[in-house]
């Protein structure tokens, strides 16, 4: 259970860039199930200046570490919403990988039923990546699976290496997030998201050699907005976006522009 102090936004949310003055936008980015705020540090790097790029933080891991894990989806999405709420005072958009894209769909929904007006507060666009739309997640049900298991499925999709685990310190640390994740992910994944439709553009990314994903269930959030809608394959698995970050955020960035009413740059 999430403590009553958990909608604050410093609590949830990290600043991976360092701006100065008023950034143009932002860009909301959502780890994946185990994934830390951190795993979105490069960034920094890769975007332009005047966008303001922050990471959510999810309880139990880095420095929350002694924070309880979120039980449900909605309980995270209510706490992610409340926090992200008072950072919508510029164009705000998510970008969620895996898990992520879950939890960032959710907050969008949240917020689109909290702001259903013309000009209300709302993203401007919605990233979503290595996740099927909803009801047709795959579900593995590896949240009861015993450690061996849960750290072959995770070493083999690409999220962790090997040696993370061979370190039982290091592997008691980063495991118990991961199962919490994955049970989350899992009773999520069981259930239909009654959220209305939205009017936010969605752009959806996927590794073409992602086991667990095809194009199909790719090309099913489409059904989660009356808005434009566009899909992209990068070569790769299920963490594709490790060695693609450069061309993901550009193309993230492209598509962000004109919703901006900017040119294409």
């Amino acid at each position: 259970m999430l403590s009553d102090d958990d909608s604050l936004p410093d609590r949830w949310l990290r600043c991976i860039t360092k701006w100065s003055g008023s950034p143009r936008a932002r860009l909301i980015c959502f780890p994946h199930a185990g994934g830390t705020a951190s795993y979105f540090r490069d960034w920094a790097r890769l975007v332009p200046p005047d966008i303001d790029v922050r990471a959510v933080r999810y309880p139990g891991r880095e420095d929350r570490l002694t924070d309880s894990f979120a039980e449900t989806m909605e309980e995270l999405a209510d706490a992610v919403t409340s926090a992200v709420e008072p950072l919508l005072d510029r164009p705000t958009a998510f970008f969620g990988h895996s898990m992520g894209a879950s939890v960032a769909y959710e907050v969008a929904a949240r917020l689109h039923a909290k702001h259903d007006r013309p000009n209300a507060p709302a993203p401007v666009a919605l990233f979503l990546s290595g996740r099927a739309g909803p009801g047709h997640e795959y579900v593995r049900n590896l949240g009861e699976a015993d450690d061996e298991a849960l750290m072959a499925d995770v070493i083999g999709m690409g999220g962790m290496n090997a040696g993370t685990f061979s370190d039982p310190e290091l592997r008691d640390l980063v495991l118990p997030a991961i199962r919490a994740d994955f049970r989350l992910v899992e009773r999520y994944g069981r259930t239909s998201p009654g959220n209305p439709l939205l009017d936010t553009p969605v752009f959806a990314y996927y590794g073409d050699r992602d086991d667990h994903l095809d194009p199909s269930a790719v090309d099913a959030w489409s059904a989660v907005t009356r808005g434009a809608f566009a899909a992209r394959s990068f070569t790769g698995g299920h963490f594709y976006l490790a060695q693609h970050a450069r061309q993901l955020v550009g193309d993230v960035v492209g598509s962000l522009r004109p919703l901006l009413g900017e040119p294409v740059r």
